[in-house]
């Protein structure tokens, strides 16, 4: 099938290409004009044949809800469009009431795999009208894991997005007790190779993960983490999953200290924070700071 792709970041770049190893045609969009296939957005829309389906992979926000607008105004009834990006689930809504006035489709997609997706493929949360979802198939059947998992339809327009939500939260919570068992370990006088103790839970434990495995990979880079400053951002997820849990009055400790530690992490060098922001770095190509600064 035909696809056209709005966004050729670290995300999007590499999507493109394994869609098109899977088969499809590919015309990509970005501003900027080396990695784009096209001039604009305009070229992209009279590129595709109809009905068209226009994969949106830009940061959530202002930026999504500039294309969305543009692309309502060029694209045609039947078509659909798919925002990939980290959207907050409650704007999936308004999104899908804009274009569906103008007769075109929206679902929603949750996209986890970050800068190693392109080799082992994406786990997909979709949500919307069983219809839309369809047209969309063929792609994400190319972009996800080979096997019987790794994609899901969650539900109806915004479930995608909750779904993707709740897994970052949950992730932030993982990397937060991977991070507090590694400083305590390195202030630990009796061990003597913590590097090597992680790497040693990678086979036959109940914690081993990808997570770990990344872990380790960082400490390989850096034994000691010693170049990082011990300082995490937050793309805004946990902030907003820890509001649903406000809202839904569901109780979720580990994940809110975990939001809260990335918190304190901007008034101190964290020593658990390099181990958080190495991670980040390692699944999803996320910027760190050194600690030469």
């Amino acid at each position: 099938m035909e696809l056209g792709l709005v966004g050729l970041g670290k995300m999007g770049g590499n999507m493109r290409e394994r869609i098109r190893r899977a088969g499809h045609t590919v015309v990509g969009y970005d501003r900027n004009a080396e990695v784009s296939d096209v001039h604009s957005l305009a070229e992209l829309v009279d590129k595709l044949e109809g009905p068209r389906v226009v994969w949106v992979m830009v940061p959530a926000g202002a930026a999504t809800q500039s294309t969305i607008d543009e692309l309502g105004e060029l694209l045609s009834p039947g078509d659909v469009v798919v925002d990939g990006g980290n959207s907050r689930w409650t704007d999936d809504e308004k999104h899908a009431g804009e274009l569906a006035a103008k007769g075109v489709g929206f679902v929603d997609c949750g996209v986890s795999g970050g800068v190693w997706g392109l080799e082992n493929g994406y786990a997909l949360m979709y949500g919307g009208d069983a219809a839309h979802v369809a047209k969309v198939q063929p792609v994400f059947d190319a972009l996800k894991p080979e096997g019987e998992f790794g994609s899901v339809h969650a539900g109806r327009v915004g479930a995608g997005h909750f779904a993707k939500m709740v897994h970052n939260g949950i992730e932030y919570a993982m990397m937060q007790a991977f991070a507090e068992g590694w400083e305590l370990l390195e202030a630990a006088d009796s061990v003597t190779d913590v590097r090597e103790v992680f790497r040693s839970w990678q086979q036959g434990t109940v914690i081993r993960s990808w997570l770990l495995d990344l872990a380790v990979n960082a400490l390989d880079d850096d034994e000691h983490l010693g170049s990082l400053r011990g300082y995490a951002a937050d793309s805004g997820e946990g902030r907003w999953t820890v509001e649903a849990a406000i809202d839904n009055a569901v109780p979720l400790p580990a994940i809110t200290a975990s939001l809260f530690a990335r918190f304190s992490s901007r008034q101190e060098d964290s020593p658990q924070m390099k181990m958080i922001a190495a991670l980040r770095n390692q699944f999803g190509g996320h910027a760190v700071e050194s600690s030469k600064k």
